[in-house]
């Protein structure tokens, strides 16, 4: 048994994934969400699932001065 008054509450709560799945656990935290579970992870699916990177290269590049290699003049 632990003693009393030093360790948090330890509870029922719903565990909500962003695809909608929920999993009844416990936990000292309460409720909350998270973006990814075993119901829609493609681990788990054997989908994989696309993720738009478009425009991130070139975010990076302009955001600290890098630019591509160009030709030297000679």
């Amino acid at each position: 048994m632990p003693k009393t008054g030093i360790h948090p509450g330890y509870g029922a709560a719903t565990i909500t994934c962003a695809c909608g799945a929920s999993y009844p656990m416990a936990s000292t935290r309460g409720n909350f969400t998270v973006e990814i579970c075993a119901n829609c992870h493609p681990f788990y699916t054997g989908k994989q699932k696309l993720v738009d990177t478009a425009g991130r290269i070139e975010r990076f590049q302009k955001k600290y001065g890098r630019k591509s290699a160009e030709p030297s003049a000679e």
